[in-house]
């Protein structure tokens, strides 16, 4: 009989899991140990247990596969809690798996002071997960890891949390068989929106990261062109479709919150329309509003649509696109990506720059919250599917470089981060110099928070607590063995990563001024 982290990384194979991420810990050994003999999953070792998550989700939303932490007990476990949150807000499959005081010692209700312990470590990833587990029995360790990675990777997505009391890791376990539950995607009567959209004189298609997480490019792309509608997508849905309908900029920029004013349906696929994109919902409601989601509830929750059609959003936007009769084109697409893109050069010169440099890269981007990532989030058009990840879900500052090192596993990746952020992953660079993964950094100098540092310009305050001591990052950068160039702006940014083989750092000594999808400059206002 195999002993129970044998019997967990079988399971996890069995579910197509290849790599995970993790930090050992007096707990969880038994797992490292297991994964020498174990051969079939990759086990990449970080320098802190936030990282370990934020890599199994920047490895989730780059490959659609499942991303997996194993992490030690207590305050290993507490570690992760936000990158979690970023991976809950973002519906990315995740799966933490955390090692519990040994069973033998635990008594209900009770906290005796055992190494590690806490009075309920469930309890503290309820808030940021989808579904959380305790294993109940080592008997049972195979059975709810299955339950764990189904919970993960079933619509709609989410994180899951998985305690393990130690003792059952080196406990005898019966071989687990784990069945592979899929869900047959059904697709509803779509009567009533096909008459919307047969009503329908100007449609707006708004996709999001349902869309990306279902595989709805393809669908997508086809109904825009059934409808010659307009393309709208959210952060989470960069780079879903190659269609000639998207519109290569955030709804955030008046010549694109424009399509929305005037359009007299919205077709919302795979979205719940949250604050970050309808500027807190100062967007006026569409005189009709169709939505295609997984979920009723978090369809209608901010803006209640007329029709609602639940089901994947691939299969019933690929059934739609086949009924639905041909439109011809009232909106001019080009020449509304003409208009963002003169804003863009007359807004900020610099920033222009450094979105010139990124066009038409065909590496994941994996951006932080920071003004450069903003500007990306924002302007970049994203050249293939899940060729984005940036953190507005919970909008976690620290995620861009440790989630491109999972980014990173599945191929070639730039993190653009700001000097702030980066410093609280830098101990990673040793993971990304060991695993000598294809990874470029851009990390953006500009003295310290400088979003927070624009807030308090605007708002007349006094500046504070913002402007930071940092190191000479090139230097730092190759104290761990990875080269490093340093250019004062973006002019040569495009040279830089060109020349960019295997670990590489490029600093740019830049000041950007924050773009107009941030909030002190977003356009709608309260009239009241």
């Amino acid at each position: 009989m195999p002993r129970g982290a044998e019997s967990l990384l079988e399971v996890l194979a069995a579910h197509d899991v290849e790599v995970v991420f993790g930090l050992p810990g007096v707990h969880n050994l038994a797992i490292w140990e297991a994964l020498e003999k174990y051969k079939g999953i990759r086990m990449i070792g970080v320098r802190h247990e936030q990282t370990a998550v934020y890599a199994a989700d920047g490895y989730a939303r780059t490959t659609g596969k499942l991303g997996v932490a194993v992490v030690t007990t207590g305050p290993g476990a507490a570690n992760t809690l936000g990158a979690t949150g970023e991976a809950w807000a973002s519906g990315s499959p995740v799966l933490v798996i955390a090692t519990d005081i040994p069973s033998t010692l635990r008594q209900p209700g009770v906290h005796r002071g055992v190494l590690h312990e806490t009075r309920d470590q469930k309890a503290m990833f309820g808030p940021v997960t989808k579904a959380s587990f305790d294993v109940p029995s080592a008997q049972e360790l195979g059975a709810y890891t299955g339950k764990a990675v189904q919970a993960a990777t079933q619509s709609p997505h989410g994180p899951v949390y998985l305690g393990v009391p130690t003792d059952f890791l080196s406990a005898e376990t019966p071989h687990h068989a784990p069945e592979k539950v899929g869900r047959a995607h059904l697709v509803p009567d779509l009567t009533e929106a096909e008459k919307l959209i047969a009503a329908a004189g100007k449609p707006l298609i708004w996709a999001g990261g349902g869309a990306a997480r279902s595989g709805a490019g393809a669908a997508v792309g086809a109904l825009a062109d059934k409808l010659n509608a307009p393309i709208v997508t959210t952060y989470g849905a960069r780079g879903l479709t190659d269609s000639a309908h998207v519109v290569k900029g955030p709804v955030h920029a008046p010549p694109v919150g424009k399509l929305w004013d005037e359009a007299d349906l919205v077709i919302a696929i795979g979205t719940d329309l949250d604050g970050m994109m309808t500027q807190n919902w100062l967007q006026p409601k569409p005189p009709n509003l169709l939505a295609i989601n997984i979920d009723k509830a978090e369809a209608n929750k901010n803006y209640p649509a007329d029709v609602t059609v639940e089901g994947d959003a691939a299969a019933v936007t690929e059934a739609l696109a086949a009924k639905v009769t041909r439109k011809d084109a009232v909106v001019d697409v080009e020449a509304v990506n003409a208009e963002v893109r003169a804003l863009v050069a007359a807004d900020s010169p610099e920033a222009a720059k450094l979105l010139q440099a990124l066009e038409g890269e065909t590496a994941t981007i994996v951006a932080d919250m920071c003004i450069p990532g903003y500007w990306i989030g924002g302007f970049h058009h994203v050249a293939k599917e899940r060729g984005l990840a940036y953190p507005v879900g919970w909008g976690t500052l620290g995620f861009g470089f440790p989630a491109a090192i999972g980014a990173a596993v599945d191929g070639r990746t730039i993190a653009v981060v700001g000097d702030g952020g980066f410093l609280f992953a830098c101990g990673d660079l040793a993971t990304l110099r060991q695993e000598n993964l294809p990874l470029t950094i851009v990390l953006v100098d500009d003295g310290g928070y400088g979003m927070l540092r624009y807030d308090q310009q605007i708002a007349n305050h006094t500046i504070s607590g913002v402007d930071l001591t940092r190191p000479d990052f090139a230097k730092l950068a190759e104290s761990f063995g990875i080269p490093a160039v340093t250019l004062d702006g973006f002019d040569g940014l495009r040279d830089a990563l060109d020349s960019a083989a295997g670990p590489t750092m490029i600093v740019v000594n830049a000041a950007l001024k924050p773009p107009i999808n941030t909030s002190p400059r977003w356009y709608r206002k309260k009239t009241t």
